[in-house]
């Protein structure tokens, strides 16, 4: 039978994964930020074809989206929005980088985003605030 503490740390379960990518997130992205050129190779020459921008400029918008939305998403706000964007960014790159030992960490991170997508808001978030003041607005 579960006990009191049981549930506390069962509750407190998808805010510490949404928090944990959300890091991870913004980790890779200030990467990006801030040593562009450690991150060229990893930029498709379709990508830059397609875009007519800098390999540089993709780089950097690529880390300024993560940054964002990993701040959007440590904060909980907009959850199942911002988990999805990141979900199908993830898939993106897990399937550009292919069956590799990145390509299969990438995977387990669009798998967790998804899930993230999935539970929605959490005991943490904001929106979870917005929900609860929500509720109890008298009319």
């Amino acid at each position: 039978m579960p006990t009191k503490l049981d549930n506390s740390l069962r509750n407190l379960a998808p805010s510490i994964l949404r928090i944990g990518i959300a890091l991870v997130f913004m980790w890779f992205g200030f990467q990006q930020l801030t040593d562009a050129a450690s991150w060229l190779g990893y930029v498709p020459d379709s990508v830059v074809s397609l875009s007519h921008l800098t390999v540089t400029t993709l780089v950097h918008f690529n880390g300024a989206f993560e940054v964002l939305f990993g701040l959007a998403l440590i904060l909980g706000l907009f959850t199942r929005t911002t988990a999805l964007l990141l979900t199908l960014h993830m898939a993106d790159i897990a399937f550009i980088v292919g069956y590799t030992s990145i390509g299969v960490r990438d995977t387990g991170l669009t798998i967790a985003a998804f899930s993230i997508f999935f539970y929605g808001a959490d005991l943490l978030s904001l929106d979870m605030l917005y929900l609860r003041n929500d509720k109890n607005r008298v009319e």
